[in-house]
């Protein structure tokens, strides 16, 4: 019987192909294997070509190639793991995990429960293969802890991982795998990775990344947002909202209430629910709004 081994992995890291990230795949790849990890996985955003270029150079820095990617769902981030080709974007939660199962990989959902870093919420979690219960970015452990307790209490496996941007932070949260079928880290390739993860043999380790670290991550992609938030689209909603202000003021309620209508749906993705609870909105302004005072 073979004893088994222990593989570390830290699934969730950024390079300079992600918005928000920094450094190139070497330089990840190259931190990793400094600080003794047996793998990393390039999970940039919406793309995957250089996560497949970090996998296809691994073995050079003596560490397993494995690809992913960080998707997004309409529900919120979604990892996913041991892909090569990039999971459609936009797509519900449930149809991403079927999609990245199909493709051979397995979903992992980061962050959760954090709005402002598109975490997907509670109630939308309705089917995937692990749960990121420690991330190291977070100020406090408070959502660690509940997304611990959630996985706890819905059987999922629990993974742990850096989310870094920048090398100097690899491996500040890992994950453990615990693989029976081996007797070595050096049988380990991306496939079994993979299946050690759907099994749930996974154990959490690590810590926080530093506050300062934290705060200077969120406030340049907090301006990124912002530079990347001026676009035609985003003139043509803010048109909308003068034009359904200026309707308001000259007593057109029905006109205001329809552009503001238009304005929420256009700013939601085009989700017709919205065209009603702008509508709804507006309907409620020109109760409690005076316009007669603009």
């Amino acid at each position: 019987m073979s004893p088994g081994a222990t593989v570390t992995i830290d699934p969730h890291v950024h390079s300079e192909a992600s918005f928000d990230g920094h450094d190139p795949v070497e330089l990840l790849l190259e931190q990793a294997s400094d600080i003794g990890l047996d793998a990393i996985v390039i999970t940039d955003h919406d793309a995957i070509a250089e996560s497949k270029r970090a996998a296809a150079l691994a073995d050079d820095y003596g560490l397993i190639g494995i690809p992913g990617v960080e998707v997004s769902t309409a529900d919120g981030h979604l990892l996913a793991i041991g892909v090569e080709t990039l999971p459609t974007p936009d797509r519900s939660l449930s149809a991403t995990v079927e999609e990245i199962r199909d493709l051979g990989g397995v979903a992992v959902v980061p962050h959760p429960f954090q709005w402002s870093r598109h975490g997907v919420r509670r109630r939308n979690i309705t089917d995937c293969d692990a749960i990121e219960v420690y991330n190291s970015w977070l100020f406090t452990g408070y959502k660690n802890r509940r997304a611990k307790a959630y996985a706890d209490a819905h059987g999922y496996p629990s993974v742990a991982a850096s989310d870094a941007h920048t090398a100097s932070l690899v491996g500040r949260a890992y994950t453990e795998l615990t693989i029976d079928s081996v007797s070595s880290v050096d049988e380990v390739d991306a496939d079994t990775i993979v299946e050690a993860f759907r099994d749930g043999t996974t154990r959490i380790r690590g810590k926080r990344t530093p506050v300062h670290h934290s705060t200077h991550h969120y406030a340049k992609g907090a301006s990124k947002r912002a530079n990347a938030a001026l676009t035609s689209s985003n003139l043509n909603i803010a048109a909308l909202l003068t034009q359904a202000a200026y309707a308001f003021h000259r007593g057109k309620l029905t006109q205001g209430t329809l552009l503001f209508g238009a304005a929420t749906l256009s700013l939601r993705d085009s989700r017709l629910w919205y065209l009603a609870e702008g509508m709804l909105t507006a309907k409620y302004l020109t109760r409690r709004v005076p316009w007669s005072l603009f």
